[in-house]
């Protein structure tokens, strides 16, 4: 039997009684070898989990920071089998740590949903968000992954209806991602109160963790809706800093400002990486 890496992620986070953090990064942004230093850094630094994308040319939830990591690392030639091969590599370095691919559906699609789920399954990947799926399409997808132990992570907004969350919740499995917003990526001063009231609406129709993001970039931010959630996802804020940093510098800033967000005074220096 695969390893739930999810499951027993969030089971520890609510035994330690703390905000869960999922952080998100643009895959061959801004070059493959760094996606291969920061996910073992960002996991050090405090990172429950890890989000890694497939970079796509038309991400329409996406807002301008993170469409432009997803330019540039298209630019750089960047495939869906290149994306897979990272999560194989990085694996054994964070063998606690889920990773957890966040993809639109046309490269899913493309790809062959049959030898998608092979591919995620036999690189160690442990879920997929397929953020412009819906849920009442998903049966294919999820048919395929099932089976493999690769959970379907559904993503709901506020404009979601009771139905369609309970459709969602039905075919989903690991944990709910909630959107805090009506919108696109990108950080936000304060956290949005209709994202509290998504999450009230779809704790009614299941026990799964329920994760929230856009627009979160503070530690104060994860504190706050993490009285409501079991984690929260950062993105824009990450991938900002990223762009702003000289790559040299990149990881370590990028795992100073994870290791904020996760309430850490600072990265820790070697360990596991788990």
């Amino acid at each position: 039997m695969k390893k739930d890496r999810i499951r027993e992620k969030f089971e520890a986070i609510k035994r330690e009684g703390r905000p869960g953090l999922l952080v998100y990064l643009t895959t061959g942004f801004p070059d493959l070898e760094a996606t291969l230093e920061l996910v073992p850094a960002l996991a050090e630094a405090g990172a429950d989990g890890i989000e890694f994308s497939i970079p796509f040319s038309d991400p329409l939830a996406d807002g301008p920071v993170i469409q432009e990591s997803s330019f540039l690392a298209l630019e750089k030639g960047i495939t869906p089998d290149d994306c897979l091969d990272m999560a194989a590599q990085v694996r054994d370095k964070v063998p606690d740590t889920p990773l957890i691919l966040m993809t639109y559906y046309n490269p899913v699609y493309t790809y062959g949903l049959e030898r998608f789920a092979k591919r995620v399954a036999d690189c160690g990947i442990d879920g997929i968000i397929p953020v412009d799926l819906p849920a009442e399409e998903s049966g294919p997808l999820y048919e395929q992954c099932n089976p493999r132990n690769v959970h379907i992570v559904p993503l709901l907004a506020p404009t979601s209806t009771d139905e369609s969350i309970k459709t969602a919740v039905g075919v989903s499995s690991g944990f709910i991602y909630c959107v805090s917003l009506t919108g696109i990526t990108g950080a936000r001063d304060q956290v949005s109160q209709s994202g509290f009231d998504l999450l009230k609406r779809v704790r009614r129709h299941t026990d799964l963790p329920l994760a929230i993001g856009f627009g979160i970039s503070r530690r104060e931010h994860v504190e706050t809706v993490c009285q409501e959630a079991d984690a929260a996802a950062v993105g824009s804020a990450l991938i900002r800093t990223m762009l702003e940093s000289p790559r040299d510098q990149l990881v370590e800033r990028a795992s100073s400002l994870v290791a904020e967000l996760a309430g850490m005074e600072q990265p820790p220096v070697g360990g596991t990486g788990q």
